[in-house]
């Protein structure tokens, strides 16, 4: 069986001394703890060579090991790239198009760097006070108790207060709506301008560039960030063709690979990304990738959290 442990990693940074040390992401020193022991314990290959398995029947090494980074952070390109150049290594990274082309940060951002400002009771009350507001008159909103019943679901890394928050400022609101809750806690608790607020966060396109010269792997995330399994198909593909065409010379027309925003994705969303050229699709399925079985539209991967210096979740996960 042809395995393959494909790691996912967001936000890697000096968390302890950075502006948001709340932050749920990855403290650099550990990061460069596991490159260690990924590089020791099994084989980093390059996306390349899953694509060549595919394509060209290409053979992977034993324990082998993909290396994604999502989002396009610009600690990805501070932090993460010199460490994958001096050792050697590649990452594949997938950045939402809208982060550098228009300069706003994303509302799963906002959210992020809301949970990590202010304590989470806060934030549902807030939260609550605003769908109060709103229910009844430009929105049919179902009450506080029940969308909390609905939605507050506890997931592995994330306590069911946090989800709430997420999935509602996320994809459950109308997209207008949740714009709207996002910004206003965005000003609230962080404070910053959005507009500089996103130059610092994410990549700009020549950093970009920069990676793509050195051999880092350049892949899909949509335009938006949006759920592309819960959109309309009109607006998914609108989405999907926007992204394919701002990061058109960062990628092999006929050869790309998608990675879901959210993990969300349906058969609509998959037979489009064929027939524009995608050869693989990343999921966020926690499992271990088996390239003879899986579809290789929907492969799975682990968390940066399933693997030490964090824990040794890769062991118990198949």
């Amino acid at each position: 069986m042809p395995k393959l442990y494909i790691v996912m990693y967001h936000y890697v940074r000096n968390l302890k001394y950075s502006r948001f040390p709340e932050l749920k992401g990855l403290d650099l020193e550990l990061f460069k703890e596991q490159i260690k022991f990924l590089k020791n314990n099994f084989n980093i290959i390059r996306m390349e060579d899953v694509i060549a398995y595919y394509t060209e029947n290409y053979v992977l090494p034993e324990n082998a090991v993909l290396l994604t980074f999502d989002d396009g952070y610009s600690d990805n390109y501070l932090n993460v790239f010199p460490i994958l150049q001096e050792e050697k290594l590649q990452g594949s990274f997938f950045i939402p198009a809208k982060t550098f082309i228009e300069h706003q940060v994303l509302d799963v951002n906002k959210v992020h760097f809301v949970l990590a400002s202010t304590n989470i009771n806060n934030l549902i009350q807030d939260l609550f006070q605003e769908l109060d507001y709103y229910r009844g008159r430009e929105y049919d909103i179902p009450s506080n108790q029940e969308l909390f019943h609905t939605y507050a679901k506890e997931e592995r890394f994330d306590k069911k207060e946090t989800i709430f928050v997420k999935r509602l400022l996320q994809t459950v609101l109308p997209e207008k709506l949740r714009n709207r809750i996002a910004s206003n806690m965005f000003d609230k608790y962080v404070g910053l301008s959005e507009e500089k607020f996103a130059y610092e966060l994410y990549v700009n396109y020549e950093q970009i560039k920069c990676m793509k010269r050195a051999g880092m792997y350049i892949g899909i995330h949509g335009y938006n960030h949006y759920w592309l399994g819960n959109l309309e198909v009109e607006k998914m593909q609108k989405d999907i063709k926007r992204a394919l065409e701002v990061m058109g010379d960062m990628v092999v027309s006929d050869s790309w690979v998608m990675n879901y925003p959210y993990g969300s994705y349906n058969d609509e969303v998959i037979s489009y990304i064929k027939d524009k050229g995608c050869v693989l699709g990343l999921t966020t399925d926690v499992k271990i990738a088996d390239l003879s079985a899986d579809n290789r539209y929907l492969l799975p991967r682990l968390d940066t959290n399933d693997f030490p210096p964090k824990s040794e979740n890769y062991t118990k996960i198949h």
